[in-house]
């Protein structure tokens, strides 16, 4: 049997929490506000997945490897399935409106859509939507 686990948290770092907040929130994201302090908060993907985003100084405290500036390299592209194109289409275009940058041109391989951006720290998100492959069987 495969390993299967039941939740999911990825942690980035981010130099100001607060405008990551705002960032995130403009785009529709939630907060779970008793895991918020000054140094974290968790941001509700649904309810299985969350990212955890860390002020440098306290993610710094989980590694002792260096911190990569996402702005100047890649370490991790964070992926998440919208339900349709026209999601895809929503939340791309309210984090440009948010602050973020342009990461590279929309995928389109028609049963698979997809666009990408920077957030405001500099890593890379990708929202797509794929067909259900059962739909393509004959």
């Amino acid at each position: 049997m495969a390993l299967q686990l039941s939740k999911a948290f990825i942690n980035l770092p981010v130099k100001n929490l607060q405008q990551s907040m705002d960032f995130f929130s403009r785009i529709g994201f939630e907060f779970n506000m008793q895991f918020t302090d000054d140094n974290a908060t968790s941001m509700i993907i649904n309810e299985h997945t969350y990212v955890m985003l860390l002020v440098e100084p306290f993610f710094q405290t989980f590694t002792s490897k260096e911190v990569a500036d996402a702005k100047r390299s890649t370490e991790v592209i964070v992926a998440l399935a919208a339900d349709s194109r026209a999601q895809v289409d929503e939340i791309a275009d309210k984090a440009m409106a948010a602050g973020a940058q342009h990461s590279k041109d929309p995928q389109d391989h028609g049963f698979m859509y997809g666009r990408s951006f920077q957030d405001i720290n500099g890593h890379l998100w990708e929202v797509f939507y794929m067909e259900d492959p059962a739909s393509h069987q004959a």
